[in-house]
């Protein structure tokens, strides 16, 4: 056999081969980072269900107008994830969310490109994760938030209520729909 047809027959064969194993394994095409034997507990778990690339809706529009678009990703080996929100506004928000083992609670740290810190902590009550805490504003002023986070079908919702009382009467501040971002791949964790 010549030579450079045996070459051109060993690459198809190869390449064959290669995308069969592609297809039987496509959790190997994702190559999700690995998880440290510390954080591999199912409290630092609870909240992989948000984990994927969304789009994200109104609550009582999810067929409308996107709003923004979330990356969520597990980092620091599964012991903490990210969240790259991007409103189509030119808002920009990062959080790190991640399970605090000593003191038992989730803890959320959230910073925008409009100089907003918010530090927030909680844990997971009937499937949701609830987080709250003191929250300044930009006129000074601090209120109390409350954010929920469930699963809720192929998606996520994200929810907020606002206190000026100390927590005695509460008014909503958003409600929004995470889906799965057209062409995004496939939510992780769920």
């Amino acid at each position: 056999m010549n030579p450079s047809l045996r070459l051109i027959l060993l690459h198809i064969a190869m390449t064959a081969l290669g995308l069969a194993c592609f297809i039987a394994h496509p959790a190997a095409a994702a190559e999700r980072p690995p998880i440290s034997r510390d954080c591999a507990t199912p409290e630092h778990r609870q909240l992989d269900f948000w984990i994927g690339d969304w789009d994200t809706f109104e609550s009582d529009a999810p067929r409308g107008a996107s709003i923004a678009r979330a990356r969520v990703r597990s980092i620091a080996e599964g012991c903490a994830i990210h969240e790259l929100y991007e409103q189509n506004d030119g808002l920009i928000g990062e959080a790190i969310l991640s399970y605090d083992p000593v003191h038992k609670r989730w803890q959320q740290t959230w910073v925008t490109n409009r100089g907003a810190l918010m530090v927030i902590v909680g844990n997971v009550v009937d499937g949701a994760l609830v987080l709250q805490g003191d929250v300044r504003i930009k006129d000074g002023t601090s209120v109390l938030q409350r954010i929920t986070w469930k699963a809720q079908g192929m998606g996520v919702r994200e929810s907020a209520v606002l206190s000026r009382d100390g927590g005695k009467t509460w008014t909503p501040a958003f409600d929004v729909l995470f889906l799965n971002r057209a062409g995004g791949g496939d939510r992780v964790g769920s």
